[in-house]
């Protein structure tokens, strides 16, 4: 980067701190991408059941209608694109049901299956400016529309680090609409003992970006692991980074 970065955050100045999950402290945003595709084109391909264009699910696909949001948002908003009509169905409905929340599931279990078998490593950067934060006493949370969430950071080792994990599971338990309304961060700063004014929002999605501008947070920071830095400051980020240990304090440019 060409500026010091560490010196637009000055973190002693908030109360808490808000983090996305998948591609913001762990790179399974990929295999949540793979997992997408594959279930998407299987679908597409191996069916004409709800009409509408069958052409190939891409990554670009993902990015406009999928990430950050709930699984089954994901699943509704993408086929509204192509203008495909599939019935709702039931939360339980297996992953061979041609429903909305049956795609959602057959999703799901595509991405169980690789954290199973490949287990996932946090991106250095991110646990770089974890150390920094605990050092400095804030409490923190991860706020991720995956249901997945806690069993992703027990992969990775990192579930003592936060006080409060507001995951899709929760979402439903309480009623919350998902990225883009802030209220599931809403929901995390309170756990904190704090309001959205006095806490910070990480987030790569543009969903996430737009869910911390709608809150009012009094900082959203967009980190750019694809998504593009112009589209997530123009979702409202208000500083954007490829990487979390651009936020570290005396890390290297």
């Amino acid at each position: 980067m060409s500026d010091d970065s560490s010196n637009r955050v000055a973190w002693g100045s908030h109360e808490a701190v808000l983090f996305d999950l998948d591609g913001v402290i762990t790179p399974t945003a990929e295999v949540h991408m793979r997992a997408w595709a594959e279930m998407f084109n299987s679908f597409l391909t191996e069916t004409d059941a709800g009409g509408g264009d069958r052409s190939p699910y891409r990554d670009a696909d993902y990015f406009a209608h999928v990430d950050g949001k709930p699984r089954f948002d994901g699943v509704r908003d993408f086929l509204a694109s192509r203008g495909i009509e599939l019935p709702e169905g039931e939360p339980d409905d297996a992953g061979d049901r041609l429903t909305v929340k049956g795609l959602g599931n057959r999703k799901n279990d595509a991405f169980n299956a690789v954290l199973e078998r490949d287990g996932v490593t946090a991106y250095p950067g991110s646990v770089a400016l974890l150390d920094h934060l605990r050092d400095l006493g804030l409490p923190l949370a991860v706020v991720s529309s995956s249901a997945n969430a806690p069993a992703v950071l027990e992969a990775a080792g990192l579930a003592d680090r936060f006080r409060t994990v507001v995951d899709g599971r929760v979402a439903t338990q309480e009623g919350l609409p998902g990225k883009p309304a802030p209220d599931t961060f809403v929901r995390a700063a309170e756990v904190l003992g704090t309001t959205p004014a006095h806490a910070v929002v990480l987030e790569d999605a543009v969903s996430g970006v737009r869910a911390g501008r709608a809150g009012d947070f009094a900082l959203v920071v967009g980190v750019d692991r694809g998504a593009g830095a112009q589209v997530l400051t123009d979702a409202g980020a208000d500083l954007v980074v490829p990487d979390l240990a651009d936020l570290v304090p005396g890390a290297p440019e």
